[in-house]
């Protein structure tokens, strides 16, 4: 049976400002965007990044956010002529976003302003928003990417200014974090074991009994050295006892 390919891609932009409460007004536009592709949970390199000259000036409290000056934009390309290679990248693709109605309602001002026939980014793709999914994982807690990042042990030294590939590898790889199941594992907490409790183990008279093999000394240390090589790399690891 042939596999199944899941192609996500993390993506993240920097802009001239925030427009207030979604709406564009200001007319901010998008000065980079940043994308990392990952097939079946795994980077391929295959990844997109562009600057972008937004045709106006970058607000002050945007600048000192990720550092793009005007000057250095003066040059890049406009968003129509990135816009066909961007959209020909992200097709079909879930897309992985912190705070996607940001991201999103940006390229969807872009968007509007092309004869493209396209409405939104959300008609040839769909998006999943780790803001969201981090919320209902830690009700209560900071969810910003750094917070996430600190959570995680996922290493962000380099994020002085924010850059959107930067930031897009960051979000990457908190996203697959996040969805490995494996931040923490309470097998003796209340709701485990009112969990444990209600499991019913039916046995089938079919079935043959298993012999048990136990481990050896020689086993039993070999397995400790690494949970002991685990708990080093990772910083934690719930099987390590010593």
């Amino acid at each position: 049976m042939k596999k199944s390919i899941i192609r996500q891609i993390a993506l993240d932009t920097e802009t001239t400002g925030i427009n207030s409460k979604g709406i564009f007004y200001e007319k901010h536009r998008i000065i980079e965007i940043g994308a990392i592709e990952i097939i079946n949970r795994n980077f391929t390199g295959n990844d997109f990044h562009s600057y972008i000259q937004p045709n106006r000036s970058v607000d002050p409290k945007a600048l000192a956010i990720h550092g793009i000056t005007d000057t250095f934009l003066e040059c890049k390309p406009i968003f129509s002529d990135i816009a066909i290679n961007f959209l020909n990248y992200i097709n079909g693709a879930e897309l992985i976003i912190h705070n996607a109605s940001f991201d999103i309602g940006f390229i969807d001002y872009e968007l509007s302003m092309l004869n493209l026939n396209i409405k939104n980014i959300s008609s040839f793709t769909t998006v999943i928003d780790t803001l969201f999914l981090s919320r209902k994982l830690f009700p209560g807690k900071k969810n910003t990417l750094d917070a996430l990042c600190s959570r995680y042990h996922i290493k962000n030294d380099e994020r002085g200014f924010h850059s959107a590939l930067l930031d897009a590898k960051l979000l990457a790889k908190v996203y697959l974090s996040m969805t490995s199941f494996q931040e923490s594992i309470d097998f003796f907490s209340n709701e485990a074991q009112k969990y444990n409790s209600n499991i019913v183990i039916k046995k089938n008279k079919n079935h043959c009994s298993s012999k048990i093999h136990m481990a050896s000394i020689d086993e039993n240390k070999s397995h400790k050295l690494y949970l002991k090589y685990m708990l080093k790399k990772n910083k934690k690891c719930l099987w390590y006892n010593d």
